[in-house]
Order: structure tokens, then C-alpha cells, then sequence
């Protein structure tokens, strides 16, 4: 028989002499009977003859014949292929055994009808290293992999105990219960997460600050001389109201005698069918207020209070406002008319105070306003570097209805805010020496997802009617302004008024005070759009006042001072001090307050929560999350090609010839042909290195 060529193979067996060429066998001789083994040449594609598929060496000796129905020696590892495995190669390792029986149940002998079951023999230095590629060829193989390999504390116990089901069992439902426990913690802490809360981180600064701006009414909003007439009416009107109700007859207030309008008054009719009247009781209180009605007369709002008081003079602004809408706009310079000037003297860090550091205007209720604009830093706190204000308290054309307060509404801002009296401020006593210490305090709000805050006017839908920054309170009042004039088809006169628009008085619009007062219910109980639509500033200052009140002047100073401050020819009042108030206001500190929204939960402290968690559960870190999600990669892929070997097979049986074998008909002994896994240990599937 001719040796096989270069394209032959060579299987070589430990431990045994190489005779894989006839050259190389004839030149070493015989090996020596002590050492066993051998190698075997071996070549695919062979004839069917079996003596032709292996030359075995003389020096193996001939092992013993096999015994008929006896298997294969367990220290052999024999690989025999009937003659319908086309191309199968033929491998004998007798281990002392007869060679001459091998070819017997090769070439169809006593035994060739039993093909001996192939031993394992431990995997080669191939088949130990890790291709690029595992591929498994089972889940529980998957499965034992991942648990003998995972770095997550108790995979492992699955294993170690895989000879005893009860702990196997037990570490099971262990595992399952961290694993449950740790999902519900993440549950909760998403949850948590998801409000998005936040906490307030308080600093202190310490930096020179502008002085704030200061605002001062008199509370003593005069007589326009263009609508004097129609107050007066008004006057006799509540009089008769008040003692209908009370039967109290209050004297006439006393006029200038040159009071009387100049030129021509607007056409106004007094409403006497709103009449201040006794309300029915509610919860056996007797209640006092008016009645405002639709155009019909079938839908009325009730404005009903348990004071006497605030009844009469919402019922008197009511009135009040009517008169002042008909009046054609006029300049805010109108104080000017009043009797006297509101601010006697003014000293700001020891200087007096200028002209142009105020500006005048004059509000409706409140009357003459001076605004003081503070154009210097403040260097130093303490009383002697803020503004001193003394302060003349006149009630000249006095509204005795309207006003039932006599002193000065102070209010202290920003330089760019508006300045809303009716809703912050405080009273300064006439008679009396008010010592005001100002912290600022600063806020910065977190905008979305955290809370609902704006940077700007610019991002806000609602077009502010106040030529000043952003605040709440002027988008407020600018939404309800427009609401106003669009349902109402008028605006309110205490607030300004938007391109185009008209301000309401029941001799244009007779309905108004109805739609009015239907929208502001609407306002307090939150039912309108603008509290959404008009959120906070993102970044806000606020002024924390200290107040400190003392007698002034004091009744041994009270005859001079009154004479000093008063001007040449002014007219003397009967008590100079009832009408004379001051006023200090200075940085109690320069120190302020800074006050920052911070997320409770930011991303880097969300993982560090979920890291805690997972480390307390399991012990393990990032990357044992990545090997889980390597495990479910894996038996996804393992899930598709099972299916995909499932379908290849049943299209294989289908397409099989008529009395040929199929794959899963044919004899075991040939992994090769029969597509099954072979004898070697590990994965079967192909390995890209």
C-alpha cells in the first residue's frame, strides 16, 4: 500500500514516536515495547476498502480480537464508520488490543455489526482557548457558565450545590428574593425621583449692595376738579345709605372755595339702584353689602360682608371708579395740585437729598406718591449711612369713605419693579419716628423639570401692561386686565389699560360690574388661567424688614419743630404733631442671604443610589450588570439558532430521497455526517479564534 501524499493529516498521540512518514518510520526502526502509543497517518477521501484507511505501525503489535457483543476497551478511543459515511476517517489506539481485530470489525468481520461507543479524551490547547465567538450549545450550559463565571455573590451557590436540590432550591428563591427586593427598592427610588424634589441650600454673601428703592403715598387721593360735582352727589348718596342703614348723619367735609370744576365734566348719571343695603343672614350673621346684576336681571353677584365698614367702602369705590373712568387720561403730575408737598426733608449717608432722586406720581386710592431712587452702593450699614424722611401727613380733599386711615403707606423694591401698595407695604403713624433695618435676601429657583419659574418677561404668554421687569404680581394684573377686556369689553381703572381698550363705567357699559366681580371670584378661587400662565421669577429678592417705633417729636421739641419744618406762610395745623412723621431706613447689614433650589436627586446621585443598592444586594458593581446583559445577548442568540437547527431539519426531512437516510436516521458513530456534537469537551458549535 502507497503512503499518502502532502495533503494526508497527522494525528499524533503523546508520548509516542512520530512514523507519520515512511522515511521517518524506517529510519527510527522499532520503538521500544516500554513505551506506549503511537501516531497514526491518517488521510480523508479513502477507498472503501479498510485496509486501505490506516497503516498502523509494527511496532503497536497486534492487539487482541474483540469479543463479539463486547464494547470497546475503556482505555481506547475508537472512532469506526460504516461504509456508507463517505470520506469518514478510521483512528484505532489499541492500548495492547490484537490490530488485526480492528480490521476485522472494520471490513465486516464478527464485530462489525457493533460500533464501539467513543470515550472522551481531555480537550487539546485549541479547544481550551476562548475563541472570539462562544457559542452554547444548551441554556443549562449557558446557564452554568454564566453562574461558575458571574462576579454577582451567590450565582456560584448554584452550582456548588447542584448534588443537593434543597440547597439549590434554597439559594434559588434566595437569589429570586434579592433580586425581587432590589427591583422594588429601584421602583421606589425612580418614583422618588420622578417628583423631581428639591431642597433649599442656604449661603451668605458679603458685597456692597445698591440701595433699594422706596415708595411713599400719603393715603390721601384728592377731588379731581374736572369730576368734584359728582363726588359731592356721591357723598350725599352714601350718606343716605349709611343712615338708612345706621341712622347716623355724618357732617359735610369741608371744600375750598375755588373747588369748582373748570371747564366742561363728563356726562355722568349716578347708578342709585346699587344701594347699600342688609344682605340675607348667613349662618345668623347679619351681613351688609350690594347687589350687582346682569343686563337681564336673572344672574346677580353678591357682594356681602360681615363689617359694616369694608362694606361701605367697597361700595363707595365701586361708585368711585365710575366717575374716575369717564375723566380723560391725565398726566401723573396731578399731585402737584394737591395743598402741600409730602416730603418736608430728605438725607441720604449724611447728604441731602436731590430732586431727581424722586419721582412723583399719584395712584387713585392712595393719593400723592414719591418713588426714591437710591443711585449709590451702599458702603457701610448702620443708621447714619441709609435715608432719613421726614414726612408732612395733610388730609386736604379728603375722601372720608374711601379712606378711613390717615398716615403713610411705605413700600420698599427693587428699582425695576412696580410697586403694587394694595398688596405689600406698611403703615407709617403720623406722630411718630419709624426706624426701619433691611436684609436682602436673594432666591434662586430651579426651572423644569424641578418647578415652574421664568428668566424673563419674553417667556411668559402674557403681555405685561408695566413698563418694568417681570413679577408675578404685574403678570397677574396684566392677565386679569386682558380676561377684563376681552369679556367684559372694558378694563378696570385701578389697572393700566391694553392697546385699544376702554376703561368701564355703567353709564358705557351698565353690566360691567357684574362680569367683573364674576372674573375676580374666578381669580381668587384659582379657576382662571393666570395663575398657570404667570409663574414665579427663577431668580427673585426679597426684603426682610426690622421696624422700630418711637414718639416724634417729643413733647418738650413739639412747638419748634412743627415751626421750623413748616414753610413761610404755610397754613399752621391745630396739632403739629398729628401730621408730621419720619422715617430711617438703612442696611441693618451688608451681608445677605442667598437662597438656592437643589435637586434632592441629580443623575450622578441617582446612579450612586442605584449603586448602593445593587452593592447591598448582590455585591457586585457596573460591569456584573454588563455580564447579565452578556447573558441575555447570549440566550437570545442561543434561542435563534435552535430554532433556526429546528427548521433545518424538518426541511430536511422533507426533502429527503426514498430509502436514503435522514440526518437524524444515521448511525451515531458519525458526528461528522450526522450533524451531532462530537466526543470533545466544551461547545460544539464552530469557534472563531
Amino acid at each position: 500500500m502507497e503512503e499518502p501524499a502532502q495533503g494526508g493529516s497527522s494525528l499524533k498521540v503523546p508520548g509516542a514516536p512520530d512514523v507519520g512518514s515512511p522515511a521517518r518510520a524506517g529510519s527510527q526502526g522499532q520503538a521500544s515495547p516500554a513505551r506506549r502509543g503511537g501516531a497514526v497517518s491518517i488521510w480523508p477521501g479513502s477507498t472503501g476498502t479498510p485496509g486501505a484507511r490506516a497503516r498502523l505501525p509494527d511496532s503497536l503489535g497486534q492487539p487482541p480480537p474483540l469479543t463479539e457483543g463486547r464494547p470497546c476497551e475503556r482505555e481506547a478511543r475508537v472512532e469506526c464508520v460504516p461504509a456508507q459515511c463517505d470520506g469518514a476517517m478510521l483512528l484505532l489506539l489499541p492500548w495492547g488490543h490484537q490490530a488485526g481485530a480492528s480490521a476485522q470489525a472494520a471490513g465486516g468481520g464478527p464485530g462489525a455489526g457493533r460500533c464501539p461507543q467513543p470515550l472522551p479524551l481531555p480537550p487539546s490547547e485549541e479547544e481550551r482557548r476562548e475563541g472570539l465567538v462562544e457559542l452554547h450549545t444548551s441554556f443549562r450550559e449557558l446557564v452554568t457558565f454564566f453562574c461558575t463565571n458571574a462576579t454577582i455573590h451567590g450565582t456560584i451557590r448554584l452550582v456548588c450545590s447542584s448534588q443537593n436540590r434543597l440547597k439549590t432550591a434554597t439559594w434559588a428563591l434566595l437569589l429570586a428574593g434579592a433580586l425581587s427586593a432590589l427591583y422594588w427598592q429601584f421602583g421606589l427610588l425612580f418614583q422618588q425621583y420622578w417628583r423631581y424634589p428639591v431642597v433649599m441650600a442656604v449661603s451668605v454673601h458679603s458685597e456692597r449692595k445698591l440701595f433699594p428703592s422706596v415708595t411713599l403715598c400719603d393715603m390721601n387721593p384728592h377731588r379731581p376738579r374736572p369730576a368734584r360735582r359728582h363726588l359731592r352727589a356721591l357723598d350725599d348718596f352714601a350718606r343716605e345709605n349709611i343712615y338708612s342703614l345706621y341712622g347716623f348723619n355724618f357732617t359735610e367735609s369741608e371744600e375750598d372755595p375755588g373747588a369748582e370744576a373748570l371747564g366742561s365734566e363728563p356726562a355722568f348719571q349716578l347708578d342709585r339702584g346699587i344701594r347699600l343695603q342688609r344682605l340675607s343672614p348667613l349662618g345668623g350673621q347679619n351681613r351688609v353689602g350690594f347687589r350687582l346684576c346682569n343686563r337681564t336681571g336673572g344672574d346677580c353677584v353678591h357682594r356681602a360682608y360681615s363689617s359694616g365698614v369694608t362694606a361701605a367702602q367697597e361700595w363707595y369705590r365701586f361708585h368711585y371708579v365710575n366717575i374716575l373712568a369717564l375723566l380723560p387720561n391725565a398726566p401723573e403730575d396731578s399731585h402737584r395740585s394737591h395743598g402741600g408737598h409730602l416730603v418736608s426733608s430728605c438725607r441720604y449717608d449724611g447728604q441731602d437729598c436731590q430732586a431727581g432722586h424722586f419721582q412723583t406720581s399719584h395712584h387713585p386710592t392712595y393719593g400723592s406718591c414719591y418713588t426714591f431712587h437710591g443711585i449709590w452702593a451702599a458702603q457701610h450699614p448702620g443708621i447714619t449711612h441709609g435715608i432719613s424722611l421726614v414726612l408732612r401727613a395733610e388730609l386736604q380733599d379728603h375722601l372720608p369713605l374711601l379712606f378711613t386711615e390717615a398716615g403713610i403707606k411705605v413700600l420698599i423694591h427693587r428699582h425695576d419693579q412696580t410697586p403694587f401698595l394694595e398688596h405689600q407695604g406698611f403703615s407709617i403713624r403720623p406722630g411718630t419716628e419709624t426706624t426701619i433695618g433691611i436684609r436682602e435676601d436673594e432666591v434662586h429657583r430651579l426651572g423644569s423639570p424641578y418647578g415652574h419659574c421664568t428668566h424673563s418677561a419674553g417667556s411668559v404668554d402674557v403681555r405685561l401692561l408695566y413698563k418694568a421687569s417681570y413679577t408675578k404680581q404685574a403678570c397677574l394684573v396684566s392677565c386679569f386686565q386682558q380676561l377684563m377686556v376681552d369679556t367684559c369689553s372694558c378694563g378696570y381703572y385701578l389697572y393700566p389699560l391694553p392697546a385699544g381698550a376702554e376703561y368701564c363705567s355703567y353709564t358705557r357699559h351698565p353690566a360691567w360690574g357684574h362680569c367683573f366681580y364674576r372674573l375676580y371670584q374666578d381669580l381668587e378661587t384659582h379657576r382662571l388661567p393666570c395663575t398657570s400662565r404667570c409663574p414665579r421669577p427663577c431668580r427673585e429678592s426679597t426684603y426682610k424688614l426690622t421696624a422700630g417705633v418711637s414718639r416724634w417729636p417729643s413733647s418738650k421739641s413739639a412747638d419748634w419743630i412743627p415751626a421750623v419744618l413748616d414753610r413761610p406762610g404755610g397754613r399752621q395745623s391745630p396739632s403739629p404733631r398729628s401730621r408730621l412723621a419720619k422715617v430711617n431706613i438703612f442696611y441693618r447689614e451688608l451681608n445677605y442671604r442667598t437662597v438656592d433650589e437643589m435637586p434632592v436627586y441629580s443623575v450622578p446621585q441617582l446612579l450612586s443610589a442605584m449603586g448602593s443598592l445593587w452593592s447591598l444586594w448582590f455585591g457586585s458593581s457596573v460591569l456584573s450588570v454588563l455580564e447579565v446583559l452578556e447573558l441575555l445577548l447570549d440566550a437570545m442568540v442561543l434561542t435563534l439558532l435552535l430554532c433556526c437547527r429546528q427548521l433545518h431539519r424538518a426541511r430536511g426531512q422533507l426533502g429527503a430521497a426514498p430509502g436514503e437516510p435522514t440526518p437524524s436516521q444515521r448511525p451515531t458513530c458519525c458526528p461528522a455526517a450526522a450533524g451531532m456534537t462530537s466526543n470533545a469537551r466544551g461547545p460544539s458549535w464552530p469557534r472563531f479564534p
